[in-house]
């Protein structure tokens, strides 16, 4: 067994955000969205398939202002395939973050139909969920940030992807990635969004940032005719309050929980610095961008995934449990609507965490592996606290950065070798 490095816990300085009051956020954001609500008209409120924090709040209080404005709501899952691509499958991920017909006061709508709409100018066939077109307006609840599976200053997750992947369904999800392939995210999904814009009654869409500490930072209604552009500078702000790993290198990350309400990668590329399309195992940097983490160890998934362990095939090594929660149909589905087959991938297996740290620790060739840089997190989205080692604290603690909740202690493990 090798000898493991003792962990601090500390935590990361973020500058704090003002309190956002939600319910008075609402309504000056609905203020700007009334105008174009019609007595009686049938709204459909797209929601997608994301751990957002205050989500059952917030859609809850647009169905209730709707309904206060004379209008018929309902909700639809608005995320592609996931859940297993069938209706009862979004449903229960739905349910999951508290959002049902009783909780909402509206029906869901979950069908899994498509309509085609066109094809975008490179040529790329549109779909739209028929329950959405047969509505008299659409709205769009979503979370802004930066996209796992490619970079861009002008378009990530947001609304704008939702219109093509979310309303799409598994048809429109599985066009927009089959033509990314070949001609790049960023030009397919804006070319098909505008088809979707042109064609369906996207009325607009409220946007979501949150913060370090993952609460909502700013909410904002942004009209259809201005999808396009408005989502820049909220990515811009989003970026900006995006928590990260605030370390050069790491030798091995301890992540105890994967799952697609944490991203949608299951765990979020641009935090581990790994794609979804795969990763060099090689031990040495060679100028690779920060943070370079040599190795990476997943302890299980989250409740709310359902089985969907997309993002396991970015780690190096995981347990025999997560191998057992693992739902290959729904976890297959969504990767290959994706086209991105290796985050199925099932890494090595371990019995124990004392196990799978050993083994990884070994994988370095250093040493002393009590002079490892280790850093154990919650998931990729819980980064204001985390566990480090004292051989990275040397390194990186005097910076204002960080600040020490508990000193350095042993590793604890019960008897059957789970981390405490």
């Amino acid at each position: 067994m090798n000898p493991f490095p003792r962990l601090l816990r500390v935590r990361q300085n973020f500058s704090p955000s003002s309190p956002l009051k939600i319910d008075a956020t609402l309504d000056v954001e609905f203020a700007r969205l009334l105008p174009r609500i019609e007595f009686g008209a049938r709204i459909a409120v797209g929601v997608g398939s994301r751990g957002i924090t205050n989500l059952a709040e917030i859609v809850s209080g647009v169905v209730s202002r709707l309904r206060d404005a004379g209008a018929n709501p309902f909700l639809i899952p608005a995320m592609g395939s996931h859940g297993g691509a069938t209706p009862e499958g979004q449903l229960e991920l739905l349910d999951s973050y508290g959002i049902t017909e009783k909780t909402m006061r509206a029906p869901i709508r979950a069908s899994m139909e498509t309509r085609q709409l066109g094809q975008s100018a490179e040529g790329v066939p549109v779909f739209c969920s028929t329950e959405a077109l047969s509505a008299d307006g659409i709205l769009l609840v979503n979370r802004v940030k930066p996209h796992t599976d490619f970079f861009s200053t002008t378009l990530g997750s947001g609304l704008l992807k939702m219109s093509v992947i979310g309303l799409g369904k598994r048809d429109g999800a599985a066009a927009m990635h089959r033509a990314a392939m070949r001609l790049g995210y960023e030009p397919v999904i804006r070319g098909m969004a505008r088809v979707v814009l042109e064609h369906a009654p996207v009325l607009g869409g409220l946007a979501i940032i949150e913060n370090q500490f993952h609460e909502t930072a700013r909410l904002q209604f942004i009209p259809g005719n201005e999808l396009e552009t408005a989502e820049v500078a909220l990515l811009a702000e989003a970026r900006s309050l995006m928590p990260l790993l605030p370390f050069e290198e790491v030798d091995l990350l301890i992540v105890d929980r994967i799952g697609k309400n944490i991203s949608g990668a299951g765990m979020d590329p641009n935090v581990i610095g790994r794609s979804i399309h795969g990763y060099s195992s090689m031990l040495g940097r060679d100028n690779r961008p920060a943070p370079f983490i040599r190795r990476i160890y997943v302890r299980g998934l989250t409740p709310e995934t359902h089985g969907n362990a997309i993002g396991i095939g970015m780690a190096d090594a995981t347990t025999a449990r997560l191998a057992r929660d693992l739902n290959a149909r729904i976890t297959s589905i969504n990767c290959l609507t994706a086209l991105t087959p290796q985050g199925a991938k099932l890494p090595m297996q371990c019995d124990s965490d004392r196990e799978a740290i050993d083994l990884m620790l070994e994988s370095l060739a250093i040493p002393d592996t009590r002079a490892a840089r280790l850093v154990r997190i919650a998931d990729t989205l819980t980064l204001a606290e985390l566990e480090i080692s004292e051989p990275l604290w040397n390194e990186a603690g005097s910076s204002a950065k960080l600040g020490v909740i508990r000193e350095a202690a042993e590793m604890q493990f019960d008897a059957d070798g789970s981390l405490g």
